[in-house]
């Protein structure tokens, strides 16, 4: 009786353990799905532009003062000195031309990017960079510089003390420098002035630009944008703008609508593409290229041309003959004979592409010409861009 009821609770038992094995085996698949699924995907944030959500350029001409006589030439830097003059003739002084001949004054032209939504006395960092012939700004304080826009209306005012990381020093000898010294950052630099006007919560309709135009992933960015809404909202303009009119219970409230969009997982689409630095050897290419069927050999063929003078000179107590030099030339011809023919079959991979190249012993810039050479041939299914 007592090995009849263990058997029993057993048997019993068996089923709830296999079905608990069932239940963790389908979750563990799930996480595996959902690690692959996102791992292929990108956000609609990281692959998109919000139109009108854009910063603006802002450039302005100042001065910079307090440097330790590594500023402009006055007697060749006219700007700077008709710069410097008609500053100190605002502040009332009334300088002489044989009176400015001072070296810590450089002209210097100074940018800054205002980011959208900018309000009116927020800060923005500033870049500043020499104009003149100025070897170095450290140490040196930007003057009051207004910062205009495209529009030529100023949007900020900088001012303040340069942070420079280059440096320049020598001798009579030698110099040493490091970095640029000519070019610094002030950091929160500039008072914006100016609001760029965006009513952004007013629109009845957002633009979403690609940042790599495509019309695949247009129409998956819409698709994605009108399952998650439950109606059709988006619409794929073009190869780089998907429209999305606002629905109704957005109105007024666009923030809230741009951050569920962008939270949305969308897998980008790509074009065929080879790229080529040809001046440091560098190939990226996309998981789209293929190559149709082509035999591939590479070899290559080194001259050598070595020239060693000799000296020659009469034997000992010799009554004629001078001494003098005698040309020696060695050439040695190589050709590498261990390179093989590869074949590679239609519609290879990348990987495929990669892994037979390297077998032959190719180099990035051997590469380079087999990859153009193939392109010729019009085996290689993509586009070359030479950078």
């Amino acid at each position: 009786m007592i090995v009849t009821g263990n058997f029993q609770s057993s048997a019993a038992f068996a089923p709830a353990i296999f079905r608990f094995l069932l239940k963790a085996l389908a979750a563990l698949l799930l996480i595996v799905f959902v690690v692959s699924t996102a791992g292929a995907t990108s956000r609609v944030k990281d692959i998109v532009e919000i139109e009108g959500v854009r910063d603006n350029m802002l450039v302005g001409y100042g001065l910079v003062v307090g440097l330790n006589g590594t500023g402009d030439s006055l007697k060749d830097g006219h700007f700077t000195k008709q710069s410097l003059k008609s500053m100190l003739n605002r502040l009332g002084v009334k300088p002489t031309d044989s009176g400015l001949d001072s070296k810590n004054v450089a002209a210097v032209m100074v940018t800054a990017s205002l980011p959208p939504f900018s309000r009116q006395g927020s800060r923005i960092d500033v870049t500043v960079s020499a104009l003149g012939n100025s070897s170095s700004l450290l140490g040196g304080t930007l003057l009051v510089t207004p910062l205009l826009g495209a529009d030529g209306e100023v949007y900020a005012v900088s001012q303040g003390q340069l942070a420079v990381g280059g440096f320049s020093t020598g001798g009579a000898a030698e110099t040493v420098t490091k970095g640029v010294p000519t070019s610094g950052r002030i950091a929160s630099g500039a008072i914006v002035e100016r609001e760029v006007g965006f009513k952004l919560n007013l629109l009845d309709n957002v633009k979403l630009n690609l940042r790599n135009p495509d019309f695949t992933t247009a129409r998956r960015v819409a698709d994605a944008i009108n399952a998650f809404l439950g109606v059709s909202a988006a619409r794929a303009m073009d190869l780089t703008t998907v429209n999305v009119l606002i629905p109704n219970h957005y109105k007024n409230n666009v923030v809230n609508l741009l951050t569920d969009i962008e939270q949305l997982r969308v897998e980008p689409d790509q074009l065929a593409r080879v790229v080529i630095d040809e001046q440091s050897g560098t190939i990226v290419m996309g998981e789209n290229v293929r190559i149709s069927t082509v035999a591939i050999a590479q070899g290559s063929l080194t001259i050598r041309i070595t020239e060693t003078e000799q000296v020659s000179q009469p034997g000992p107590f010799a009554q004629v003959g001078t001494t003098t030099t005698v040309p020696r030339t060695d050439i040695q011809v190589k050709e590498d004979g261990d390179k093989k023919l590869a074949i590679m079959n239609s519609g290879v991979s990348i990987q495929e592409m990669v892994n037979s190249l390297n077998a032959l012993g190719i180099g990035p810039r051997d590469m380079i010409t087999i990859l153009q050479a193939i392109k010729t041939a019009g085996a290689l299914q993509a586009d070359i861009e030479v950078m």
